[in-house]
């Protein structure tokens, strides 16, 4: 971990220190990540667990899917499951997922990549590991989030967003001691790929054993990090973070975040996701694969998925093959 680097961080652009009357923001609270099984059994942190509602909103929740290193045989994903009402952004940073839906629309994402999902009026998909991972084994480490759509939206034509690692937006922090992937959003008056409904900002940055991260921050968004792995401070008195535990900052328009001079060999560096977006300040009706406004919008959801209104599985897959969902020749 990670999969995206370069070699030479001062190449880069680099992100502005906060002006000197910035407001840094203060640390609202710090939670750790319960883990559980997802899908067919594989292992995730559920990194939002906890934390109130109207502290994430746009945001819904966010699982850390790993790190695990699956022996042959293992590998386990997704099966087949609906959406509506929300978007899925699955950024994988070490191993190979697949996934399908039933528009007609698949592919891989591997290291580095992000698959940017709409779910809107509805979709059925399957995540799963790769025949090789499958066969042989491997690592696999990633993490979806969940990320809201307003009420005028929830209806949306589904769509994909495949980001390439390529693509991502490098930049450095204002000394080189961090490196910036943005994802989306926007840092700084610098844009990452990604195509948001809701205005957002999503960041994985890679902090140096000693370095202070200083970030300005869109004094309107709301502020949230995820510890990938690492241990390290957060916030003007500098409390305490580690791996698994995410942190609620209140309102100001700069963050800071230092990584602990000494690191564990498994995880030399601090890696951490930073997010904020623009509170959509709707109700939520929150149930399983369907996140709409009203009781009676969820109910209609899941009336609609039995009824086939929310797609069908596409002919050519067997049904429920781990890691092999297509038929055979």
């Amino acid at each position: 971990m990670p999969a995206v680097t370069v070699d030479n961080i001062l190449a880069l652009d680099r992100v502005s220190l906060p002006s000197p009357d910035a407001t840094v923001r203060p640390v609202m609270t710090i939670t750790t990540a319960p883990s559980g099984l997802e899908g067919e059994g594989f292992p995730v942190r559920r990194g939002f667990a906890g934390i109130p509602h109207q502290y994430l909103d746009p945001f819904i929740m966010m699982d850390q899917m790993g790190e695990v290193e699956w022996r042959a045989g293992e590998a386990k994903g997704t099966p087949w499951h609906p959406h509506r009402g929300f978007e899925t952004v699955t950024y994988m940073i070490e191993g190979v997922f697949k996934h399908r839906d039933s528009i007609g629309g698949g592919g891989l994402i591997s290291d580095g990549d992000t698959q940017w999902m709409t779910a809107g009026a509805g979709i059925l998909h399957i995540e799963a590991p790769t025949e090789e991972i499958v066969i042989s084994g491997g690592t696999v480490h990633g993490t979806q989030l969940w990320v809201n759509l307003p009420r005028n939206r929830k209806w949306a034509n589904p769509r994909y967003q495949d980001i390439s690692r390529t693509n991502l937006a490098l930049l450095s922090s204002h000394d080189g001691g961090a490196l910036l992937r943005i994802i989306a959003g926007e840092l700084d008056g610098h844009a990452g790929p990604g195509v948001t409904y809701t205005p957002i900002t999503y960041v994985h940055a890679t902090v140096s054993p000693g370095a202070r991260l200083e970030l300005p921050w869109r004094p309107e968004y709301n502020a949230l990090a995820y510890v990938l792995a690492g241990n390290g401070t957060v916030g003007p008195d500098r409390r305490p973070i580690h791996m698994g535990q995410a942190v609620v900052f209140g309102t100001g328009d700069s963050i800071t975040i230092s990584a602990n001079e000494e690191q564990e060999s498994k995880s030399p560096e601090l890696e951490i996701l930073l997010l904020g977006g623009q509170p959509i300040r709707e109700p939520v009706a929150w149930y399983g694969p369907f996140v709409m406004n009203t009781q009676e919008e969820l109910q209609q959801a899941f009336s609609d998925y039995q009824s086939g209104k929310l797609g069908v599985i596409p002919a050519d897959v067997v049904p429920h093959a781990s890691g092999d969902d297509e038929a055979p020749d």
